[in-house]
């Protein structure tokens, strides 16, 4: 039993460990994820929300390998891919996503790839045996992983329903304390089936797949998408951008927040906000309409910030949110839907079967289209601003 780990896990008990699986969790890339909050600041408003990528990676990789179980399918693959396929992730998770991708022009899914090809290495750590290279002592094609964590092999990862979001949505339930990841695992795997070589399930899987996808639909609006959440996640991300240029992609959250105390001057102050949990407020909020509609299409975000920055004297101190791109980039499976349903001989499509998942494409994720936010002293001034530049 020198070989063999049990590492006890809050959802699913004792999990083990062992062979690749042991060797990959010693790993540095694995190792750092354990610094980075999976829900990055949600913690400022669902206090018990300090779990990390590690203890998500971990999970992912144990239901990964029970679906494949389930499937057919080579389970120390699936339980590999799900394991690495996190480990891209820069500090505080997907926040400075969209920073990352505007600056590189890659998001996390792409650093993944590259780390486990060789292609990018932690730049603070001093290599013994890299991943790449532990896969190949076990006859395993880097490659091949990669293209499951693309979804490109199989969806058992990356799919519109996969292990990834059955343990994210359930573990991030279950530490904010909130009712609505409940999800019955077990039956959607029971009646989950290949076909094609194609991900479908059986007919009597739908009460629980329905289930699934309201949890995942009110976990984004209530949870992830949190008005002062959003506000917290602007604030780090003004930071960073006017900071001066810096790699942040592998560093954890402790050490991104006190690179950031160490420029002194707005960064430190942002930081210092974070941490003492002084955010700033919401000065103005536009619900999307028919009217409102065309209208954002014409509006450049960076242009009103930086207008109404320079009216109140305040490089910074004007934060406008318009969630679009920066969602689809970090969760592209948000308003996928294209699940299968096997009846009989037939292979039919979800949506033909319940209205829920159709009225689930068109529920709107935020309960505002643009949010602008500023600190207390300037919310008055700041909102007739943004009233005259956007509502003009």
């Amino acid at each position: 039993m020198e070989n063999v780990k049990f590492i006890r896990d809050s959802l699913y008990g004792n999990i083990r460990i062992e062979g690749i699986f042991l060797e990959l969790m010693e790993s540095p890339e694995i190792q750092r994820l354990s610094g980075i909050k999976q829900l990055g600041l949600t913690y400022l408003v669902y206090p018990g929300a300090n779990h990390t990528r590690l203890e998500h990676s971990l999970g992912t990789s144990y239901m990964a390998r029970k679906m494949a179980h389930a499937l057919g399918f080579d389970t120390t693959m699936a339980g590999v891919a799900a394991l690495l396929h996190d480990i891209g992730h820069g500090p505080f998770s997907h926040t400075l996503e969209y920073l990352q991708h505007c600056r590189t022009g890659k998001g996390h899914v792409d650093i993944t790839r590259e780390m486990i090809l060789e292609k990018r290495l932690l730049p603070d750590y001093e290599y013994g045996v890299t991943i790449k290279e532990i896969l190949s002592d076990h006859g395993i094609d880097a490659r091949q992983i990669v293209d499951m964590i693309e979804g490109k092999r199989t969806k058992i990862i990356n799919g519109a329903l996969d292990a990834d979001q059955i343990d994210y949505l359930m573990r991030d339930a279950y530490y904010t304390g909130v009712a609505y990841g409940v999800i019955d695992s077990d039956r959607i795997i029971q009646t989950m089936k290949m076909h094609d070589g194609e991900i479908v399930f059986e007919k009597k899987g739908i009460s629980a797949l329905e289930s699934m996808l309201v949890a995942r639909a009110l976990m984004y609006s209530s949870v992830y998408l949190h008005k002062t959440v959003r506000i917290a996640e602007l604030m780090l991300v003004k930071a960073v951008e006017l900071a001066e240029p810096f790699d942040f992609w592998y560093m954890n959250d402790a050490e991104l927040v006190e690179r950031l105390k160490s420029f002194g001057g707005y960064q430190k102050e942002i930081a210092l906000r974070l941490k003492y949990r002084k955010l700033f407020k919401k000065a103005l909020s536009i619900r999307i309409d028919e009217k409102m509609r065309e209208r954002i299409e014409e509006i450049d975000v960076k242009e009103i910030e930086e207008k109404i920055s320079k009216k109140i004297g305040k490089e910074g101190y004007v934060l406008i949110d318009m969630p679009g791109k920066d969602i689809m980039l970090s969760e592209p499976r948000l308003k996928k839907i294209d699940i299968k349903i096997m009846d009989g001989n037939e292979i039919i499509p979800l949506d033909e079967y319940t209205p829920i998942a159709n009225a689930l494409k068109e529920r709107e994720v935020t309960e505002w289209s643009i949010m602008v936010c500023t600190p207390e002293k300037y919310r008055a001034e700041v909102k007739k601003y943004a009233e005259e530049l956007i509502l003009k």
